[in-house]
């Protein structure tokens, strides 16, 4: 009798015990929502914030799906900044032919006027819009060559935004990744039609002139877009002097680009930004050989959040010309 009531203990005992246990998982279980503890799960943290990286601004930029999409719309206006060689060949249809150094001071030889290349005075840059019927009240999709072309897309972007045009954007991926779609393609003779532009002045947050560059050197995070034997010192493109601006770091347009033409991922195009330690609240200035490629790279900068990019739109042409400035191999 003793011995049955101790083992009777002995499982009442037990039952308590498991009981106790039993609670006490039902309360971890009920806060297991909850972060976990300093240097726990930080790994997982991390990967979840880089996936979750986008670009802040994506008002430059449309797909070739949403071009395909909106064709009929009234009030759009392609433009094919290739050119009118490359447009006879082939052009998205209803696009205008156009060439950046239309619209620039091309005056003189590059390396020795020392404004050759910059975007034209406001009232010249307005008939040369009126003449082919760029007006604010359209939305405008530029296309290029991508990505073997040199960001003349983004040049003409960045000089429309520059002189008021909000609803300007980059057809992202270009002329070539339109026809890998087999989207369709025209060789119609594409005659705009003349509307009149009047541009009271041309904004220049998004630019900097020699003189302001020479003086501010110190300050400014300065990023040399072109290719890498450029940078090193070579001048394939009759440069007077090579190499580079002082202190320059070297990120070419084209790596923030797929081999597709597209735009690579926001996460990809921080990582470049990153490792080599450019920051958001960096004063950041591009520049290339001619203002063409950097002023590409200056718009998606722009798209990334870097409100405070300008380009250098007279770029190594005026400085390399300019023998008091320094140059760097």
């Amino acid at each position: 009798m003793k011995r049955f009531k101790f083992i009777l203990i002995v499982i009442l005992a037990l039952g308590l015990i498991v009981g106790g246990c039993s609670n006490k998982k039902d309360v971890v279980d009920e806060g297991n929502h909850q972060q976990p503890p300093v240097g726990e799960g930080k790994e997982s943290v991390n990967e979840l914030e880089e996936d979750t990286i986008e670009f802040v601004d994506t008002s430059y930029m449309v797909s070739a799906d949403w071009l395909k999409e909106n064709m009929a719309k009234e009030n759009l206006l392609i433009l094919d900044a290739r050119g009118a060689d490359a447009h006879k060949k082939g052009h998205i249809p209803g696009a205008i032919a156009i060439m950046w150094q239309e619209f620039s001071n091309m005056e003189g030889a590059p390396g020795k006027e020392p404004n050759w290349g910059t975007v034209l005075e406001a009232k010249a840059l307005s008939e040369k819009l009126s003449a082919y019927g760029i007006t604010k009240d359209k939305e405008i999709v530029v296309y290029t060559t991508s990505p073997d072309g040199w960001g003349e897309d983004g040049r003409i972007v960045w000089m429309l935004r520059r002189a008021g045009f909000e609803n300007t954007k980059i057809l992202d991926g270009g002329f070539e990744y339109w026809t890998s779609k087999d989207y369709e393609v025209s060789k119609d003779d594409v005659v705009p039609t003349p509307a009149t532009v009047v541009i009271e002045f041309l904004d220049n947050k998004t630019n900097i002139d020699t003189e302001e560059l020479a003086d501010n050197l110190d300050n400014l995070v300065i990023i040399d877009v072109r290719g890498k034997d450029e940078y090193n010192g070579a001048t394939n493109f009759g440069e007077p002097r090579g190499g580079h601006l002082p202190g320059a770091i070297n990120i070419t347009f084209s790596q923030f680009l797929n081999k597709n033409g597209t735009l690579k991922t926001a996460k990809e195009i921080k990582d470049i930004l990153d490792s080599n330690g450019i920051n958001k609240d960096d004063e950041i200035v591009t520049y290339c050989t001619a203002g063409i490629r950097s002023a590409h790279m200056q718009i998606v900068l722009t798209m990334m959040g870097y409100d405070n990019v300008r380009n250098y739109d007279a770029s190594f042409y005026s400085w390399s010309g300019n023998a008091d400035l320094e140059v760097e191999k």
